[in-house]
């Protein structure tokens, strides 16, 4: 009850801590210089992806106005350059089919100047102009008629109106420009005047202006005189046409007699001329038939100006049209330079909507908007993560805060624990070295052993806590591998007895003696594995532990390991299949499928000097539920929640298990079936020793072995990979094994052998029969055979005595009583097989015996008559200490605080060493030892000064003992002036290894 209470109250004052620890983490992140800083830069950032997130946006909606802008510029000027062609194109027919008629009218004037005046008598006549005009009408396409107009003289007006028989009329109105009616009688006789120009010649469709003087009207009077002056045909103003009442123009050309030079000047011309042929030209008529030849007449407005008057054109042709903003306008060239003419052109229709311009801005637009919208959406989602990120840095620091109290927590409640066990395991082990009757010993042994079960306990969880936090380091250091297979075995062997099953380890042997790691952790990994075995195996089976090399795996297209090669295909079968390649002969999993998703398998292949180890540990248990499968290796998780109360166990061994094997460079992984078992397999990486070394190292750990090297023995088991197992533990003893697989095949090498073995080497020694095989009645013949080789004088009297030894898994008691009732065997060998075992029970069977003491009962003779200091400020950790090494022989001086060891050990002073407990109130271990370290300096200097000869020097060990395991680590222990430390409770193999350093034996 005082044990709960102090914990509870140490917990709530922890947690009290934690919390006044997390309490001050939100100050810690105000700190000017480091998260208030991130805090504006974060800020400050903000603001200015927002910016560009603005000019990002504003640019984009001004490049689809620019954009709007510039397609519906395109789209206009390919519809300005669409009406520039289309205008041109008309332009350009007109202009040349006039043209070609006023070629042909031209050709006409010629004509009548060759034949009418030319020829006496004139060779034209009115009938004979009517019908040529009309037949050559087609010729003159734009004309709505010709006539020829005679030039007369007054002095010639009589004559000639006697010969055409009418007078020479005047037109009604002067101004042509103005609308008239036709009528023939509304036409006067023209006025006395010096000149005229009547009508002679007419074609049929002009006929009524017969007998007009063109000289009365106004503008072909003008016509008349710039055309005789110039010599060139010459165009009227627009005007509207007798008769027809459209408007028109009139084109004149001047007809000369023959007389006329080439090179005329204009008196010559007007002084040659003898009359006007003119032509007419109904403007609409002749634009409108020019329009309707084209296809595509209806798409635009067509007007024809005559802009000689530029302040005044006159429309010729056309409608007036609202502007719709696009006009072509192309120039006409009808001849007559003093006239100019212009086509208009506009689209009938407005424009359609700009449909390119307005879906492709809006696209842009769009396509801005929404990558702002996405952009907008990543800065809230970055503002986000920077929150988030800064109350994750806020929960960090409360996590650190409180994983230090929790490491805090852990270290006290670990010294408050192991402290009090220490007395409880220490008072019953000393109780238990008193006279005892066997009830009492029996009980002292069972509370000792049940304390030493809550101390593994406590340091699984521990050895979880100092993992987590990531101080867990492992050493470097030499070990014997296939030692650390044997204690792991040793540790389980007696629960393999009691439940009947097999427990073998082997090792190949391209795997060295010796190699460089961390040999506790390398265990540890192991004895979880095997544990967890031994648990979830019930009455049957084997649990094997076998160790390669990767590259033996990794490239096992011709596998030379026996075991190996027989363990690839055990678990390889069908439904008929025999399962004698396994250890016990019950089905196994593929143990393949444990290995097959490692990524790092052969990662150390070209590491020089390094070794990469594949551990498998395989049974035959009640196998892992596919649905608990992914959760083996999560802390304090079992399979199931019935697991704990039926097997037992917290569930972190392979939580521990996988972070030890990641901290050794390696993976772990596993198959599963139920009712078949499991196989467990771990690689690992460690450093390779050189030969000579590791040659050093094994032969004074191992005397006994010499006396077993170049014997010959022969292992009789019908499990293949079983007695490769043996053999394998009888190679370590230098002993040369064969292995027979049945009876017949054992009968026939005994006899083989004793009957030919000429030398004293090739004798067989020993022969090692699994019980099995030794129990069946089939291996009667082997009996007769061994007592007919023992007693067969001729071939053994001069070799020595063969040895006969039972393998066995367990033995009843009615078995064991057999065993020594029978003659012929020599001794039993129990199972798992081991180094020490194997020995000591060939030298037993040859007379001798193994001297198995331990280096722990060398203590005596290191300890006896040491003077050693014991201080700690428990009470019962003094006595505790003090029994233990006064059980060895030493004198021991206890005191309870770090001053009192101070003054103790002032140099000079008797003690030899000093056993000091780490945590003690007013001065702690730590502080006592670098005072203590101080006056020895300070001793060693003044000796040296006075004695400069003198080389020695004084140094007390100091030994730390702790049931702080988290942070009392051996480098801070050092650090601090100690030599060396010891964790409570210590046992006497962890206090022989610590003082054998300083102590030398007798």
């Amino acid at each position: 009850m005082a044990v709960s209470y102090n914990l509870r109250k140490l917990y709530e004052q922890r947690r009290g801590q934690t919390n006044e620890l997390v309490q001050q983490q939100p100050l810690l992140l105000q700190h000017p210089q480091l998260p208030l800083y991130a805090q504006h830069h974060s800020r400050s950032t903000g603001k200015w992806r927002k910016k560009l997130l603005v000019i990002f946006v504003l640019g984009g909606v001004i490049f689809s106005v620019w954009l709007f802008w510039y397609l519906h510029e395109d789209i206009r000027l390919r519809r300005k350059e669409t009406l520039a062609s289309m205008c041109d194109e008309r332009a350009r027919m007109l202009q040349d089919q006039f043209n070609v008629s006023m070629n042909h009218v031209h050709a006409l004037a010629i004509l009548i100047s060759t034949f009418h005046h030319g020829k006496q008598p004139s060779a034209i006549d009115q009938k004979t102009f009517e019908d040529y005009t009309e037949r050559t009408a087609f010729e003159r396409p734009l004309t709505s008629g010709v006539a020829y107009a005679l030039r007369v003289r007054h002095s010639e007006r009589k004559r000639i109106e006697k010969q055409y028989g009418w007078s020479i009329k005047k037109m009604d109105v002067e101004d042509q420009t103005l609308a008239q009616d036709y009528n023939p009688e509304n036409f006067r006789t023209s006025p006395f005047q010096d000149e005229y120009a009547p009508v002679i010649f007419s074609q049929k469709t002009v006929s009524h202006i017969l007998s007009i003087d063109m000289m009365s009207g106004k503008e072909d009077r003008e016509n008349i005189l710039r055309a005789r002056a110039s010599g060139k045909g010459v165009l009227t103003s627009p005007f509207k046409l007798l008769k027809s009442n459209h408007l028109g123009v009139v084109l004149t050309f001047a007809v000369y007699n023959a007389d006329l030079p080439p090179n005329a000047t204009p008196v010559q011309r007007i002084n040659a001329t003898v009359g006007y042929l003119g032509a007419s030209y109904d403007v609409p008529s002749l634009v409108e038939k020019l329009l309707h030849q084209l296809a595509s007449k209806q798409t635009i407005i067509v007007n024809v100006y005559d802009t000689t008057s530029k302040a005044a054109p006159i429309q010729m042709f056309g409608m007036d049209v609202a502007d719709n903003g696009l006009l072509h306008i192309s120039h006409l060239d009808f001849g007559d330079p003093t006239r100019k003419h212009e086509m208009h052109c506009r689209f009938k229709n407005k424009p359609p909507p700009p449909w390119q311009a307005i879906t492709a801005s809006v696209g842009v637009l769009v396509i801005t908007l929404l990558l702002g919208h996405i952009f907008y959406a990543a800065i809230n989602q970055i503002a986000k993560v920077e929150h988030d990120y800064r109350e994750m840095m806020e929960l960090k620091h409360r996590a650190e805060a409180a994983d230090v109290a929790k490491s805090q927590f852990l270290a006290t409640v670990s010294h408050e624990i192991r402290t009090p066990m220490n007395g409880v395991l220490g008072m019953l082990q000393m109780l238990m070295d008193t006279n005892l009757d066997p009830c009492q010993l029996n009980y002292a042994q069972t509370a000792h052993d049940s304390g030493k079960d809550l101390i593994s306990l406590i340091n699984k969880v521990l050895d979880q806590a100092k993992i987590e936090s990531g101080r867990l380091e492992l050493e470097a250091v030499p070990f014997d591998l296939r030692a650390v297979l044997d204690k792991v075995l040793s540790i389980f062997s007696g629960k393999s007895h009691e439940k009947g099953i097999e427990l073998a380890a082997y090792v190949s042997e391209k795997v060295p003696e010796v190699v460089i790691g961390d040999q506790e952790r390398f265990g540890q990994i192991i004895t979880n594995l095997v544990g967890n075995s031994i648990k979830f195996t019930q009455d049957r089976g084997h649990i094997f532990v076998s160790v390669h090399l990767a590259d033996e795996v990794r490239l096992a297209l011709d596998v030379k390991d026996e075991v190996l090669k027989q363990s690839l295909g055990a678990g390889q079968r069908d439904s008929n299949a025999s399962f004698n390649n396994t250890l016990s002969g019950c089905p196994v999993v593929d143990r393949r499928k444990s290995w097959e998703n490692f990524k790092k398998l052969g990662d150390t292949a070209e590491e020089s000097g390094r070794i990469k180890l594949l551990v498998t540990v395989e049974d035959t248990g009640t196998g892992i539920p596919p649905e608990a499968q992914g959760r083996i290796f999560t802390p304090f998780m079992q399979a199931d929640s019935s697991t704990s109360r039926k097997y037992g166990g917290t569930g972190i061994g392979l939580s521990i298990s996988e972070r030890l094997v990641d901290l050794m460079g390696g993976e772990i992984g596993f198959v599963s079936e139920l009712n078949t078992g499991s196989t467990f397999t771990f690689s690992v990486s460690f450093n390779q020793m050189e030969a000579n070394s590791a040659d050093k190292m094994w032969q004074p750990c191992n005397p006994p072995v010499s006396e077993f090297q170049g014997l010959r023995a022969l292992v009789v088991d019908e499990k293949r990979i079983r007695a490769e197992v043996t053999r394998y533990h009888l190679r370590r003893l230098g002993i040369h094994v064969d292995i027979t697989c049945s009876v017949e095949s054992a009968c026939a090498y005994l006899s083989e052998n004793y009957r030919t073995s000429a030398s004293e080497s090739d004798v067989l020694s020993m022969v090692l029969i699994d019980q099995e095989i030794w129990d069946n009645e089939t291996c009667f013949p082997l009996h007769e055979m061994i007592k007919i080789v023992r007693v067969d004088s001729s071939g053994y009297k001069s070799k020595s005595r063969l040895k006969i030894f039972l393998l066995a898994t367990c033995l009843s008691s009615t078995d064991l009583i057999k065993l020594k009732l029978d003659e012929l065997m020599d001794g039993l060998i129990l199972k798992p097989l081991r180094l020490n075992t194997l020995m000591s029970t060939f030298l037993e069977a040859a007379g001798k015996r193994l001297d198995t003491r331990d280096n722990p009962s060398n203590l005596r003779s290191l300890l006896k008559g040491k003077q050693i200091l014991v201080v700690d400020d428990n009470s019962v950790n003094r006595r505790v200490a003090e029994g233990a090494l006064e059980k060895y022989g030493a004198v021991v001086t206890c005191v309870e605080g770090g001053q009192l060891a101070v003054d103790l050990l002032k140099p000079p002073h008797k003690f030899d060493a000093c056993f000091m407990d780490l945590q003690m109130p007013e001065m702690d271990g730590f502080e006592a030892t670098r005072e203590i370290r101080r006056l020895e300096k300070e001793y060693n200097s003044r000796i040296a000064s006075e004695k400069p000869s003198s080389s020695s020097e004084w140094h007390t060990p100091i030994l730390a003992m702790t049931a702080d395991v988290i942070h009392s680590t051996n480098e801070v222990c050092v650090t601090s002036g100690m030599d060396d430390y010891v964790s409570k409770p210590f046992g006497e193999g962890q206090l022989y290894s610590v003082v054998a350093r300083f102590f030398e034996t007798g």
